[in-house]
């Protein structure tokens, strides 16, 4: 399971789409660019907001991750030892508890680092970016890719525009 695909892809989508549509208008209308785009920027934040919360995505993605620490652990012998992604608000951060040793702390932190979908693992509670602004970070980035593409598409336009056969 990876982050990207699990829970970044579909803010991503949706802000290149937003954008697309947003960046139609705002290239075409020079007078109402800026409320175009703010508004297709707030869109695409939106979006991503309804598919964090809403649309179930952060508790799939924090289940499927959780999933995948335990069996870690067991799998590595280590049963004693819980893991769980740190919540209020929802990180990617692994807070470990149970019963170790200086030796298996270390280690538990480096097998933790390696499972798909975490950022950093601690023994105690610390500060991460909250997985809704990583979504909404997404959906940003999908947003300048989208717009990138819009005024491609603009320049298209134009170009053939000049051409009356």
């Amino acid at each position: 399971m990876n982050a990207f695909w699990a829970y970044f892809w579909p803010p991503f989508g949706a802000g290149m789409a937003v954008a697309i549509i947003a960046g139609a208008f705002a290239f075409r209308r020079p007078r109402r660019r800026i409320v175009a785009l703010a508004l297709g920027v707030v869109a695409a934040l939106g979006l991503a907001a309804l598919w964090h919360g809403p649309g179930g995505a952060a508790d799939r993605f924090a289940t499927s991750v959780e999933r995948v620490i335990r069996e870690a652990l067991v799998n590595n012998e280590i049963p004693e030892v819980s893991g769980h992604l740190q919540r209020g608000p929802l990180t990617r951060r692994v807070l470990l508890s149970g019963p170790a040793d200086d030796f298996q702390r270390r280690e538990v932190v480096k097998l933790m680092n390696v499972v798909p979908g975490v950022e950093s693992a601690s023994w105690s509670g610390g500060a991460g970016i909250p997985l809704i602004a990583e979504g909404g970070i997404a959906a940003i980035l999908g947003f300048l890719l989208g717009l990138l593409v819009a005024y491609l598409m603009e320049l298209r336009r134009r170009f053939n525009a000049q051409w009356n056969w």
